[in-house]
């Protein structure tokens, strides 16, 4: 296997005739997996063991998966891959940005799903330390991404997202320089459908709301027409 040794994945979804064959046919290719009927048993199994990915259904009995999700981006970074029936773009769009990395449509292939697994964990080598764990300056704020903030020069912190973290986050690694939507969306989630890249336009609307001094005139997060966003600022990394 080309992205880790034995990656661990945690499989968490109410149905047993979903969860069951899929974690057989996971530990066919390669993964160890767990399997977890609902988000109470999910918490255990992570305490007991830490895994290198969370195949997370979204509607169960219970505590909602989207909630699981969020806790889950708000903590270790651990990749998530949602399965939904949910069939709404704005279903979709919600768990991306709360921190899912992808998501699979109910009723899925497990061809699809596996190629989606190896291709979040060739994204996010669960061997690297994440990049979120900087504080950096920029035009006298200070973003401090391991408990998702931003410090304004008025003393004020402002909570972020998950999203909306990542996000300032891959501005921040290029200042100055123009990031389209697509690649935002590619680097934040791996979607490649166009259909999506309104999570990108949504997250990056929050974010002036919260950062900028006047959010209708941005001098911070550009728009770049046609093409994308651009930081329009000189970064910092602090100790």
């Amino acid at each position: 296997m080309s992205e880790v040794q034995e990656p661990r994945i945690l499989i968490v979804d109410d149905a047993r005739d979903i969860r069951e064959p899929l974690g057989q046919y996971m530990r066919r290719h390669g993964y160890r997996t767990r399997l977890a009927a609902d988000a109470a048993e999910a918490r255990k199994a992570l305490a007991e063991e830490p895994v290198h990915l969370v195949i997370l259904d979204v509607m169960m009995p219970g505590e909602h998966g989207l909630n699981l999700c969020r806790d889950l981006a708000q903590g270790s970074r651990m990749p998530v891959i949602l399965l939904t029936a949910l069939t709404g773009q704005d279903d979709r769009i919600s768990g991306l940005e709360l921190g899912a990395d992808d998501y699979v449509t109910k009723p899925f292939a497990p061809r699809e799903l596996l190629a989606r697994v190896r291709a979040v964990l060739r994204r996010v080598p669960p061997e690297q330390p994440s990049p979120a764990l900087l504080r950096r300056r920029f035009a006298g704020l200070v973003h401090d991404a391991e408990n998702r903030r931003v410090d304004l020069p008025s003393g004020q912190a402002v909570e972020l997202t998950p999203g909306e973290n990542r996000l300032l986050g891959l501005l921040l690694d290029h200042p100055g320089q123009v990031q389209s939507r697509m690649r935002l969306l590619d680097l934040l989630h791996g979607r490649e459908a166009r259909a999506y890249d309104r999570a990108v336009d949504n997250t990056i609307s929050r974010l002036r709301q919260k950062i900028e001094e006047n959010p209708r005139a941005p001098r911070l997060i550009l728009t770049e027409w046609g093409g994308g966003y651009r930081l329009a600022a000189e970064v910092e990394t602090l100790a």
